[in-house]
């Protein structure tokens, strides 16, 4: 079940996170300390969670992209599922419900950095419409490794 993300999340929210950092091929952020920072560092808007039961098993999230554009109107994707239920179709529903509610928010572009080792990050954002638009070489560090990313978007269909 997938449904809007509350603060009271936020403990397996932050957990999920670290296991997607700690892989070394997920973000190169660490989690914020706080529900605060982080709420304060994410969009408002298009916060998902995707449960199982009573336990959170995948959060999905934006981060504005950067003060030049219009703010609020393009969006970096988070998409994070606990270990134990990868390859099950959870990271689509979080990343479909993202699509839906940012195209209904009106933000006009979503992007995604992706590892080159996360295929399977890589292909459900293909099968949500995203496209490669580069390649970014050594960009960043993760667990102290140059890591490449592929930058994916997708624009909003009903904004056109």
């Amino acid at each position: 079940m997938i449904r809007m993300m509350r603060a009271a999340d936020w403990s397996e929210v932050s957990a999920i996170y670290q296991e997607g950092i700690d892989t070394g091929t997920a973000s190169f952020r660490t989690p914020d300390a706080s529900w605060k920072d982080w709420d304060s560092s994410h969009l408002k808007a298009c916060r998902f969670v995707a449960r199982k039961g009573k336990e959170i098993i995948g959060w999905s999230a934006l981060l504005p992209v950067s003060a030049n554009y219009d703010i609020g109107r393009v969006g970096e994707i988070e998409v994070y599922v606990r270990y134990g239920y990868k390859g099950q179709g959870i990271g689509s529903l979080l990343l479909d419900a993202l699509v839906k509610e940012s195209e209904n928010k009106g933000i006009w572009m979503l992007q995604a950095g992706i590892f080159l080792q996360n295929s399977a990050l890589l292909k459900i954002h293909e099968k949500a419409g995203f496209r490669l638009v580069g390649y970014r070489e050594k960009i960043g560090k993760a667990k102290g490794i140059w890591q490449d990313n592929l930058l994916m978007e997708r624009r909003n269909k009903l904004i056109a």
